[in-house]
């Protein structure tokens, strides 16, 4: 049976649940020390206690936890700042302009879709980060792909406003 030299090291990596993986198949064939190291570095630290809330108390709790990740959106990501100042801009030219209510719904869908994309692209990049500080291809593959949801919502956001708002102006 292997075991990573962490997990020897701290005795209390070795749970039950943690011994029946070592006994797998995929475990013995597949993963090296520096896989070992890695779960168990990912064991080491606190873990997320379970909620025992529910109902309203549960909203509520899920209501703060969501301004909190705005608020660290708004502190840590400069694009995040820039797109919803964009937005805030736009929404009054959306609500202002002569359109019908599926135009404006449309323009209106478009902005908070940014904001959104820009939000989950963020998440990527801080779990990413947490992860490992070191460069690796698949950590560079997320925040591109992530970076690339962001473009194309940008360019469905330019598009759609072109596309409405065309025929007024020209």
């Amino acid at each position: 049976m292997r075991f990573s030299s962490r997990a020897i090291l701290r005795p209390n990596l070795l749970t039950q649940s943690n011994v029946k993986i070592h006994n797998s198949w995929f475990y013995q064939t597949c993963l090296n020390e520096q896989h070992l190291s890695a779960l168990s570095l990912m064991s080491i630290g606190n873990t997320m206690k379970p909620a025992n809330n529910h109902g309203i108390k549960r909203i509520f709790r899920a209501t703060g936890f969501s301004m909190k990740g705005l608020k660290a959106a708004w502190v840590h990501e400069a694009a995040f700042r820039q797109e919803l100042m964009l937005a805030i801009v736009m929404l009054p030219v959306a609500l202002w302009v002569d359109i019908s209510t599926i135009e404006r719904l449309l323009l209106i869908f478009t902005l908070f879709i940014v904001l959104i994309v820009e939000l989950l692209n963020s998440a990527i990049e801080a779990v990413v980060d947490r992860v490992g500080s070191e460069i690796h291809p698949l950590s560079g593959q997320a925040k591109d792909i992530a970076s690339a949801a962001v473009f194309m919502s940008l360019a469905l956001c330019g598009l759609t406003w072109l596309v409405v708002l065309a025929p007024l102006v020209f």
